[in-house]
């Protein structure tokens, strides 16, 4: 549990982050803290002491204490190495090693520091990570959103950003509700290509798997929708299997029952992704179902696991690498003083074939 003024100065500090309290702004009284936080006087008088130290407020006697934005300077003035943040939902697994990859190689040939930080597709973890980098006074800023297909508690943050003048861009998806550059794999397209490529095998059940919360899931499921509406085939909402970060616990599991339900229907899957794809591939296996006999099965990113699994995954390409290092260009450049940068960048997919689709 943490100590009653750490709780002081992690509010305080949110607020002040996230602009709920600006510079030169008094913030309220110590004996109203006292009130607020339900703590003693020296409680609230040792979080006050520890948010000057760090340069978020300022005492001025008989006054008050107000906001201050020291902090930013304090971070800065340790070195005079640019640094850019990035965020992203996960750094380890999947496509991610392959963009973060992209960023540093970027940021390597103009001597730029990075500062790393992941969300887990949780938003308290992506308000940690904002919070952070702004206490940390980066330069720039490359984020993926979390949960991109639901609405952000953290949009406050990311208008300090560009109230800030903090160059920022996103990977992957956006969020709707700001205005902000982005670098994103056409998932529209993404997805029509593979339901194309099954239809034109000779497909008319095919089902899709799609990850409902972040932004990717509803794009994907609308190039599926897509391109069963330019076949004239018909849409079967219970040959749609969708999950979100949660649920993706249990998955093993519900993919089993879903295609237990539908065994005798379906004949293809167009997957959310590759790693969607494998879980597919195990399921089936688990149930006796055959690849791509019984079966086809389409991932989509081209991820080292549709290369590297004892089954090739046909799947459709993601610009990965490409990407990070685009997206780290476009910050540099933006503080380099560049102008007239192109705001949102769609990368095409291009279909890989594998072992997974069987033409009936």
């Amino acid at each position: 549990m943490k100590p009653k003024y750490q709780v002081i100065i992690d509010d305080i500090k949110s607020k002040i982050l996230s602009g709920d309290y600006n510079v030169g702004e008094q913030i309220p009284t110590e004996s109203s803290l006292q009130s607020m936080y339900e703590v003693s006087r020296q409680t609230v008088r040792k979080a006050i002491l520890e948010l000057s130290n760090e340069g978020f407020l300022r005492s001025e006697k008989g006054s008050g204490t107000y906001v201050s934005n020291q902090y930013r300077s304090k971070n800065s003035g340790s070195s005079h190495k640019k640094t850019i943040g990035v965020i992203t939902t996960y750094i380890s697994d999947y496509i991610f090693p392959s963009i973060i990859r992209g960023i540093e190689s970027r940021m390597n040939e103009d001597n730029y520091s990075l500062l790393l930080a992941s969300t887990n597709n949780d938003v308290a973890q992506e308000k940690k990570a904002l919070e952070m980098m702004l206490s940390y006074g980066v330069d720039g800023l490359i984020i993926e959103p979390t949960k991109s297909n639901l609405y952000n508690p953290n949009i406050a943050y990311y208008l300090s950003f560009k109230e800030q003048d903090i160059p920022i861009i996103m990977i992957n998806a956006f969020y709707e509700e700001i205005e902000l550059p982005y670098l994103c794999l056409d998932d529209v397209q993404s997805s029509y290509l593979a339901t194309r490529e099954l239809i034109t095998k000779g497909h008319t059940q095919i089902g899709l798997i799609a990850k409902m919360d972040d932004l990717q899931g509803k794009y994907r499921m609308k190039g599926y929708i897509k391109a069963l509406e330019e076949a004239k085939l018909r849409f079967y909402p219970e040959q749609i299997f969708s999950f979100n970060t949660e649920t993706k616990q249990t998955l093993s599991t519900d993919l089993k029952d879903f295609l237990n339900k539908n065994r005798e229907t379906l004949t293809a899957i167009v997957c959310y992704n590759d790693e969607v794809g494998l879980e597919v591939v195990h399921a089936c296996r688990q149930l006796d179902i055959t690849i791509p006999e019984e079966l086809s099965i389409i991932g989509q990113d081209n991820s080292y696991i549709a290369k590297n699994a004892n089954i090739k995954l046909t799947t459709l390409t993601h610009p990965q690498e490409t990407m990070g290092r685009d997206a780290a260009d476009w910050v540099i450049k933006k503080l380099q003083g560049k102008k007239d940068l192109q705001s949102n960048t769609y990368y095409q997919p291009v279909l890989i074939e594998g072992e997974t689709v069987f033409e009936r």
